[in-house]
Parts: C-alpha cells; sequence; structure tokens
C-alpha cells in the first residue's frame, strides 16, 4: 500500500512549493517523489517542496542547530537546493499559522542548507535576513532562447548562486523564451540561477530604487517569483549603479512586487528580502 502524507500547498508572489511536515525526520522522499509531488499534472503541482524537520532529526541540520526548525528545500526534479528567499516566507508562515512557533515577541530563526536565516514580521508579509552576500564579476556570457546576441552577465551568491544579466528594454524582458534553459559559458560547476533585469525609468525614485526581472531556476524552469533572485538582481544593478545607487529597492516579478533592502551588520553589508506568504489549501496524497 502506498504511503499517504498530509501536505499543504502555499506560495510567495506565485512561487509555489508543497509544504510537509516531518518534524522527527522519519520521511525520506526520493528525488522521483519529489518530482512527482511537483507535476502540475499528475501531481499537486509546485515549483519545490518545504520538508519541515526539526534540525536535531537531519544530519544537515547539525550546523544549524540553534535552530529549532530545518527547512529541507528541494527542487522540483527532486535536486536539494541551499536556499530559497520565497520559501523561507512560506515556510515561516507555515510555522506561525501552526503554532510550531513565534515570530511576534522575537525574531524567528530558521536552518537551511545556506546557515541559519532569521525572519520578522513586516508590511509586506515577512522579512527575511539571507545574510553577507558576494558579486564575482569574472567573465561569464549567457545565451537565451529571444536574445539577439549573447550578453555578459554578473555573478552574485546570496546563499545560492545566481548569474545577472541586464537587458535593454522592457519589450526585450517579455520576448525572451524561458520555456528552454539559458547557456552559461563559463558553465558554473554547480549550475546557477538566471536572472534577467530591466531598471526602471527613471531607476530611482524617493531614495528607492526599482527593476522588472525575470528568472529562470536552477532545477526548475521559469519561475513566477524567485527570492533569492530578486535579491541578486537588486544587488547586480546597486552594483553596477555605483556608489551613489540607493539601498532600499523594490522588484516587480511576474508574481508580484518584493522588496530588498541593503544593510550594515558587524560581519559585512547583509541582503533583506521581504514579500507576502499564503497558505492556499491542505491534503493528503498518496506517495508515488
Amino acid at each position: 500500500m502506498a504511503q499517504t502524507v498530509a501536505f499543504t500547498k502555499g506560495h510567495g508572489t506565485g512561487n509555489d512549493f508543497v509544504i510537509v511536515a516531518d518534524p522527527e525526520g522519519s520521511l525520506a522522499l526520493s528525488d522521483d517523489q519529489v518530482a512527482a509531488l511537483c507535476d502540475r499534472r499528475f501531481g499537486i503541482g509546485a515549483d519545490g517542496i518545504l520538508r519541515v524537520v526539526r534540525s536535531a532529526a537531519i544530519a544537515e541540520g547539525a550546523a544549524t542547530s540553534d535552530a529549532e526548525w530545518f527547512m529541507d528545500y528541494r527542487n522540483a526534479d527532486g535536486s536539494a537546493a541551499e536556499m530559497c528567499g520565497n520559501g523561507t516566507r512560506v515556510f515561516a508562515k507555515y510555522l506561525v499559522d501552526t503554532g510550531l512557533a513565534t515570530i511576534d515577541d522575537a525574531p524567528l530563526r530558521i536552518g537551511t542548507r545556506a546557515g541559519v536565516k532569521t525572519l520578522t514580521r513586516s508590511e509586506l508579509g515577512f522579512e527575511v535576513d539571507l545574510g553577507p552576500f558576494t558579486i564575482d564579476e569574472s567573465d561569464v556570457v549567457i545565451r537565451a532562447r529571444g536574445l539577439d546576441v549573447p550578453r555578459p552577465g554578473v555573478g552574485i551568491d546570496v546563499g545560492n548562486p545566481h548569474v545577472v544579466v541586464a537587458l535593454g528594454s522592457t519589450a526585450e524582458l517579455d520576448e525572451l523564451d524561458l520555456t528552454a534553459q539559458p547557456v552559461l559559458t563559463p558553465a558554473p560547476p554547480h549550475g546557477a540561477n538566471v536572472e534577467f533585469v530591466v531598471p526602471a525609468d527613471p531607476l530611482v525614485r524617493g531614495g528607492v530604487g526599482a527593476i522588472r526581472m525575470r528568472v529562470f531556476e536552477r532545477g526548475v524552469g521559469e519561475t513566477l517569483s524567485c527570492g533569492t533572485g530578486v535579491a541578486a538582481s537588486a544587488l547586480a544593478v546597486r552594483h553596477w549603479a555605483g556608489p551613489a545607487a540607493p539601498d532600499a529597492w523594490t522588484v516587480d516579478v511576474p508574481g508580484g512586487t518584493l522588496g530588498v533592502r541593503v544593510v550594515p551588520h558587524a560581519d559585512g553589508p547583509h541582503v533583506l528580502l521581504s514579500g507576502p506568504a499564503a497558505l492556499v489549501f491542505s491534503g493528503e496524497v498518496a506517495l508515488a
């Protein structure tokens, strides 16, 4: 008899997840089972899986033992990912709504493969401190269906790898065909999410920068939103704009609008991401 598990479906600006509670770490989902759950025609449908497990119950949680809960994030193809910015907010929403954690009296700390991430409430819903970031200006060229010529990109690491490409117009952004995976040369050893961005005109209003973005997520394909990709895109445009660039940004993605802030910290600047999180429905499903 097939094993049946309870699940909840959630999303952050259209970046959607199947959430499975497994506090004691007794559920071992294979890559094929994750892919089946995420299949949009034969499964529940999602960009990835969020397994809710105690840090003490998972080997990877040893590095995040000061956070009770660990976000075991898997891409839609079953592969494990370091982090998911939208996923952290949906994960927090689930913990708070189910009474597994609180966030009002103190920030909520959750473990990820990219370390502990701290969340607080914000005007948009939840804000997560993604931590320090790095910018890699090594030469990388991106080919994508719909681009007339290959374009240069900049590498941004916010706990997981990204390559950000600037485009010249919203028309060019809209005409991209991201049903095909962009090709990066040289290819990153572990792959990367690829973001295509267009700055607003004017770029800055009232001290806040604004951009539009589309993303091809590693192991998933094009998604309506990617939280870490939103942060990486704002950081890339901020980097290109130079020292006078603002530290606050709004980023429009197909699934909505998110906020990005860069703030000083003892170990160097941190990037923070804010946006909504919603739980849509719950049910039970038989594992393939």
